[in-house]
């Protein structure tokens, strides 16, 4: 009797410790960008998420051209990206769900603090890019198909500057993620397009100092998409949504307003 009944105990043990590992394994994978993770947004947001809802969170932090390959090849659950006119083809083209708009900061032109090229001060980033490249002054890209190096290339279109041209004389392509690219800038001098909270984070500045800011071209704004079932059937569907529901909700949303880096707010929640 008592050994049938140890018998009993131990499949109890067992089976409990089975759901216990099931429920470990409960998690959702979301492709974003390396600003949110290097930022340390991300380190805020995602155990909150999880003590609630228990659903833990596998963020790839990548430049957002790789993320959405990679939500495009049924990679991942969750697109969290910041480029906007490339999240929309996404939907549109059947990829994801729908989009929502979930908070924004901004895009600062950074250099070197003698500034060789006379930009500080200007509020006009076409401007400020087109001096520049009149002048010739080192600049260091991203060059990785990110969402800070895909405004990049937009605002040095509107200042009429063909970079590609000038590739491997003045301006320089990195191929590498936001903080190596500062790393690079900061050893050569150079100037640079980064996100704001990246830059707030961001420790080795050396003679480097935000020179261009406060024009509207430089708002940065973030969008999170369920990567769509019907074309990937493994997508985790509820829980995906379940964690875009609560990145959009008052607790998210609350969240992403209070945190800050060195005093500074980073981001700005603005989903409606």
């Amino acid at each position: 009797m008592q050994y049938t009944k140890c018998r009993v105990l131990i499949a109890v043990l067992l089976a409990c410790g089975a759901w216990s590992a099931a429920a470990a394994e409960r998690y959702i994978t979301v492709a974003s960008t390396t600003s949110t993770e290097n930022s340390g947004l991300f380190a805020r947001l995602l155990p909150a998420f999880t003590e609630k809802t228990d659903i833990a969170v596998r963020v790839v932090a990548v430049g957002t051209g790789q993320a959405i390959k990679l939500a495009r090849n049924g990679d991942t659950d969750v697109l969290f990206v910041h480029h906007r006119a490339s999240e929309e083809k996404f939907v549109a083209e059947g990829f994801g769900v729908q989009r929502f708009d979930v908070m924004y900061n901004d895009f600062v032109i950074i250099g070197p603090g003698s500034d060789p090229a006379g930009v500080k001060g200007m509020n006009n980033a076409t401007e400020a890019l087109r001096t520049i490249a009149a002048r010739q002054a080192p600049f260091a890209s991203r060059g990785d198909d990110s969402g800070t190096h895909k405004k990049e290339l937009a605002l040095w279109r509107d200042a009429g500057v063909d970079v590609g041209a000038a590739s491997g004389s003045w301006y320089r392509e990195t191929g590498s993620g936001m903080g190596a690219t500062l790393n690079v800038a900061s050893g050569m001098g150079a100037y640079v397009l980064s996100d704001r909270a990246t830059w707030l984070k961001f420790k080795n500045k050396g003679e480097l100092a935000i020179l261009v800011e406060d024009d509207s071209q430089l708002v940065n704004q973030y969008g999170i998409i369920l990567v769509n079932p019907a074309r990937h059937p493994h997508v985790k569907r509820a829980d995906g949504q379940t964690f875009i529901d609560w990145v959009l909700s008052a607790d998210g949303q609350s969240l992403i307003n209070f945190y800050t880096i060195d005093g500074q707010q980073a981001f700005f929640a603005n989903a409606k």
